[in-house]
Formats: structure tokens, C-alpha cells, sequence
């Protein structure tokens, strides 16, 4: 990148929720290949951290979450396009299904599966962060929301 270009990485969020011993997932297209991601999306202008994952949430799943804590921020570069990926990953509990919501373009469903399931699912994951995050949240590593400021 020379000095004239602005550096901009993208602001996403992305929740874990665990119901059961079986985690939400959404089966997505991205770039024409069905990918198993959370429900993630991008920050949209005026709202905090938090209302955007509850916001991703629904629009991908259904599902009407809490956000119960926070289990990373995370930097990722796409080996892809080149975008850096400013993650910050949340722990979200189920509340209610909206089975009257209709899902974002590009996902095909939201699905429960175990770990194992998910590992052994015919998609793979659309980042390295995917099984992280699972790997994260089975290790008990959840922060408080208090470390976001908001």
C-alpha cells in the first residue's frame, strides 16, 4: 500500500450461541462457494458494537439474542481480496425464533450443529475464525461486555 492510500478495514461482528451443546451457524455463498460462518455482518453507521450483532443475528437466523459477552477482537486478512476483517466476536444466548424474518441474501439457512458436526459438515468455513471462536468459547475464555466502553 503506498502512503497515498487509505488503510480501511471492515468493522464486522460476529455472534456465538450455544443451545444444547449445538452451536447457530449460518450456510452461506460467498464468491459462488456455500461456506459455514456465526451469523456475522458489517457495523452500520450509528449503532454500537452490540446492536449490530443482535441486529446480524436476526437478519441471518431468525433468532431474537442476547449479547452476553465478548470473546475476542480479531484482525484478519483475506488471502482473497486483501480486506483486513476487524472481528470482534460475541457470545449471544437464544431467546426466540422469528420464523417470519426473512434471511439475507447469500444465506441459505441457519443451522445447529455440534462442534464435531460442524468440523465434518460439507462446507467449510468461511474464515479461520469460525472453529476459533467455537474453540474459544469450549475453552471458557468469554469477557465481560464492560471491556467494549460503550
Amino acid at each position: 500500500m503506498s502512503s497515498n492510500e487509505a488503510f480501511l478495514p471492515h468493522v464486522t461482528v460476529a455472534t456465538v450461541v450455544c443451545r444444547d451443546g449445538r452451536f447457530l451457524f449460518v450456510e452461506e455463498y460467498c464468491n459462488g462457494q456455500l461456506v459455514l460462518n456465526q451469523p456475522a455482518g458489517h457495523l452500520e453507521a450509528n449503532e454500537t458494537l452490540i446492536e449490530a450483532a443482535i441486529r446480524e443475528t436476526h437478519e441471518e437466523t431468525g433468532w431474537q439474542v442476547s449479547i452476553t459477552g465478548v470473546l475476542g477482537i480479531n484482525l484478519y486478512r483475506a488471502p482473497r481480496n486483501g480486506v483486513t476483517y476487524h472481528r470482534t466476536t460475541f457470545v449471544g444466548q437464544a431467546l426466540d425464533f422469528d420464523n417470519t424474518q426473512p434471511l439475507d441474501s447469500g444465506i441459505v439457512q441457519a443451522i445447529w450443529l455440534t462442534p464435531e458436526e460442524a468440523r465434518e459438515h460439507s462446507s467449510a468455513p468461511r474464515s479461520p475464525m469460525v472453529f476459533s471462536a467455537i474453540d474459544q468459547y469450549l475453552g471458557s475464555t468469554v469477557y465481560p461486555l464492560s471491556i467494549l466502553g460503550q
